[in-house]
């Protein structure tokens, strides 16, 4: 069922095992308190194999200003994940993804950035491809950058404290496992 008009404030609540349990609205969610909520990241490669990294926006509620995967977003209620990732690229990056796949379906983290704020899901991670350059919303991204996989493997190792916690723990997971799709697509 395609999200509606009211679905798109609201972000889905899910329980230990991720089953939906409900909905809350977006900017009421994330606090002290996060309730376990449906979220996903995805790492976007181009034709060359690098990897888009994004600098969250300065007025972001969590971690602004943060080094980041190239983009995060939360599924409406009813509407498919791999769907919220291609409108979030559409949205915050104006690409338009191709190879899309799921790489981490059981990634879930928690994390509270320095304001208090608590970041709190069940997060599927995917990989894509795209074509074209970013352009950036900056609403949402303040700078955006492509690294080599090595590189940002060697800077997050260097200095975690740059990086969203989420990207952290999303490389140490993803180390070995050759998530970049562009490699076969060369």
């Amino acid at each position: 069922m395609p999200p509606t008009d009211t679905a798109a404030d609201l972000v889905v609540l899910v329980d230990d095992e991720g089953n939906p349990i409900g909905s809350a609205p977006k900017a009421e969610v994330h606090g002290s308190d996060t309730p376990l909520h449906l979220a996903f990241s995805c790492h976007v490669y181009d034709a060359h194999g690098r990897t888009l990294l994004t600098r969250r926006a300065l007025d972001k509620r969590t971690w602004p200003g943060v080094w980041t995967n190239s983009f995060c977003g939360h599924p409406r209620p009813g509407e498919a994940v791999v769907d919220a990732v291609h409108r979030h690229a559409a949205h915050e990056l104006g690409l338009i993804l191709r190879d899309v796949r799921i790489v981490l379906p059981s990634f879930r983290y928690r994390a509270v950035d320095a304001s208090g704020v608590v970041e709190n899901e069940v997060c599927p991670v995917y990989t894509a491809v795209v074509d074209d350059e970013p352009t950036p919303n900056r609403r949402e991204v303040v700078e955006a950058v492509w690294e080599s996989p090595a590189a940002l493997a060697a800077s997050v190792r260097a200095t975690p404290w740059a990086f969203s916690p989420w990207l952290v723990l999303q490389m140490a997971q993803l180390d070995g496992l050759s998530p970049n799709p562009a490699a076969s697509v060369r």
